[in-house]
């Protein structure tokens, strides 16, 4: 494909996002600790149920400063009920870098950031020109070039067809692959890039996640809501049907990675 055609899908696909573009939150605002707080939250939970608990952790911790300055308890309160309470530790940790510090060039030195993150952070509130390379993006680009892309082949591919400005790009490719590039039933006919596109049938499954309930990450969520509501802890643990040992090991570890007091 041709410079040409690369800037032309671009195009396609940017004027079909200013139409299309789902009214997200934490969308055309620029900051980057809005950016931050709605990827760390995109993880591993759905945009739905995202949405309303976004709007309460800013309405609560309005600033990166406000976040750095609050009790970890305050704001495992804030996040219980959306998984992974890691994911709010590390959130926490790395606001308390920022306010000490500010935001550092490499932003993957963050507690939580990895490289998808950090480039999500970087082009939506930023500037910089970088593909944030998530499920979606991996799907559609291997789509458009008609081979399954993993890796490098996948970031080295991800760079070259950026269009400008790359967080527009980035969301529109977001939009583009859970609206209309779905993974078994893409709606070609409706898609505004289908005639620069290689091969639609191009997909490659994630793995499936673990199941849920009977879980080791079942016990320390609910450990963590325990201490959240200032409940005994092991009471918890025990009345979910666990052994003693498992939930003295969960709470040991859970005290390690300071989601519980040590």
């Amino acid at each position: 494909m041709t410079g040409s055609d690369v800037r032309a899908r671009n195009e396609a696909l940017l004027r079909w996002y200013r139409t299309n573009k789902r009214d997200l939150p934490w969308r055309d605002i620029g900051d980057p600790y809005s950016t931050l707080v709605s990827e760390i939250m995109l993880q591993q939970t759905q945009v739905d149920r995202v949405i309303p608990r976004y709007e309460s952790f800013m309405a609560r911790f309005p600033s990166v400063h406000d976040l750095a300055r609050a009790h970890r308890i305050d704001v495992l309160e804030e996040w219980s009920g959306l998984g992974y309470n890691a994911r709010a530790v590390r959130l926490h940790e790395a606001a308390a870098i920022v306010s000490r510090s500010g935001w550092p060039e490499d932003l993957t030195t963050l507690p939580g950031v990895g490289p998808y993150t950090a480039a999500a952070i970087g082009s939506m509130a930023m500037g910089r020109a970088e593909p944030a390379v998530d499920t979606n993006l991996r799907r559609v680009i291997s789509r458009w070039l008609g081979a399954p892309l993993e890796g490098r082949a996948l970031t080295e591919a991800a760079q070259s067809v950026v269009g400008e400005p790359a967080g527009d790009w980035n969301q529109a490719l977001m939009d583009l692959g859970s609206s209309l590039c779905t993974t078994k039933h893409p709606a070609c006919d409706e898609c505004p890039v289908t005639d620069f596109c290689a091969d639609p049938t191009v997909y490659s499954s994630p793995r499936p996640q673990a199941r849920f309930a009977g879980s080791r990450r079942e016990l320390r969520g609910a450990l963590v809501r325990a201490h959240v509501r200032g409940a005994d802890l092991r009471d918890a643990g025990m009345e979910m049907g666990r052994t003693a040992d498992e939930v003295d090991r969960a709470i040991a570890d859970l005290s390690a990675e300071g989601l519980l007091p040590a």
